[in-house]
């Protein structure tokens, strides 16, 4: 289960405690129906004091659990990764910039890049009550997300939930713009999308751009190759359970004590890193003495793996694996999927 950092929980509170809690509800509902229905890109979607805050309180719960859960995929497979410098694009109030401080520690200096002067100003309250300086004394620029934007320079640049909110045209040129920064050195540029089949879509486009501009794909995928996904039939995404507060809870009007937030991410560097051999792209089906796991693979694509009892030790591990996890491969124990 997912948990905001006690310093964040307490500032977003506070933060949301400024406003009635009906104001908000009716601010989420709206932003619901955005995110259900599109945004129109000639308005800013966070372009009051209310609308900022009910974002807040309605999204960076789940927007922290999924970029660090992302980030901590990329922390596990390149251990010898120790960025210092961070540039969050299009960061909103600040999620991927805990969240990135939650996975490295090392982080000494962030930039946040964000157009809404609302957003900054609630974001940069929210961060003056970190613990790592990297969070507190960030710097927030407003600035658009746009084909103009320069590329940007950081050992790691992150990008969470902004693609959505771009024309098709400006989202290649902000992809191509980001993949020139990431060639530039040896970082880390990480892409976080909802887990819904449009996200997807999203990530496996940047995914193809971020690949022809010569970068290494880190995570989720074993290869560079082209994604084994059918389209129109599946789609790559990974799940993060979250604890709901109870303001939380409120906002949303919802009555669960969790959420569960599905998202798709890419990660890609100009140096290439370890990789997971394969990766699990499903909750683990589990019978008596047997447990079957969906992997995405380096050689054989898309394959199921049997794992039986009588397999001992990894069996055990299968037991314990979940979805998202990185998994040895072992082809002569899968058969490919149809």
């Amino acid at each position: 289960m997912s948990t905001l950092p006690d310093d964040l929980d307490d500032a977003l509170e506070a933060s949301l405690g400024r406003f009635p809690t009906t104001e908000l509800t009716r601010s989420v509902q709206t932003l619901i129906r955005q995110y259900r229905e599109g945004f129109d890109r000639s308005v800013p979607a966070l372009s009051s004091e209310a609308a900022v805050a009910a974002y807040a309180g309605y999204r960076m719960p789940a927007t922290y659990s999924a970029v660090r859960a992302a980030l901590r995929q990329v922390a596990l497979l390149a251990p010898g990764f120790v960025p210092e410098t961070q540039m969050d694009v299009g960061g909103g109030t600040g999620s991927a910039l805990w969240a990135a401080s939650a996975v490295w520690p090392t982080l000494r200096t962030a930039t946040v890049l964000e157009q809404s002067p609302s957003a900054i100003a609630f974001g940069r309250r929210l961060a003056g009550h970190a613990p790592a300086a990297a969070v507190r004394e960030a710097r927030w620029q407003q600035a658009f997300v746009d084909r103009d934007a320069p590329a940007p320079a950081a050992d790691l640049v992150t990008m969470s939930y902004v693609l959505g909110e771009l024309s098709p045209a400006v989202q290649e040129d902000v992809i191509g713009s980001l993949a020139r920064g990431a060639a530039r050195g040896s970082g880390m540029l990480v892409i976080v999308e909802p887990g819904t089949p449009a996200g997807y879509v999203r990530i496996a486009a940047a995914r193809r751009l971020l690949a022809a501009s010569g970068l290494h794909v880190v995570a989720p995928c074993p290869h560079d190759g082209e994604c084994p996904i059918r389209p129109g039939q599946d789609w790559c995404h990974f799940a993060v359970r979250l604890n709901r507060t109870a303001l939380h809870r409120r906002i949303k009007d919802g009555t669960l004590s969790f959420e569960d937030e599905k998202f798709s991410y890419v990660a890609a560097s100009a140096r290439p890193w370890p990789r997971a051999e394969s990766r699990i792209l499903r909750h683990p089906l589990k019978r008596k003495g047997l447990v079957t796991l969906r992997l995405c693979t380096a050689e054989d694509g898309l394959a199921d793996r049997p794992v039986s009892k009588r397999q001992g030790e990894t069996y055990r591990e299968a037991r314990d694996a979940v979805w998202g996890d990185a998994w040895p491969a072992d082809r002569e124990s899968t058969s490919p999927a149809g």
